[in-house]
């Protein structure tokens, strides 16, 4: 067992109206097109800048 951090993010916006690439990030982020759909992935700086290019879309629940 690894001491991996992970954190939770989720899609509290629409996606309608938004960047193809944005949409295309929320899909690598493993996120539905789906209000209030969670996931909870590795916490790594790609990650975190995938979350930084989307940030009006998703919350961070848990660090």
């Amino acid at each position: 067992m690894t001491n991996e951090k992970t954190i939770t993010i989720e899609l509290v916006k629409s996606v309608i109206g938004t960047k193809q690439s944005h949409r295309a990030t929320l899909i690598g982020l493993g996120l539905r097109a789906k209000i209030n759909s969670r996931r909870t992935i590795k916490d790594t700086p790609a990650v975190r800048g995938m979350i930084n290019k989307v940030h009006y879309l998703v919350k961070v629940i848990s660090e």
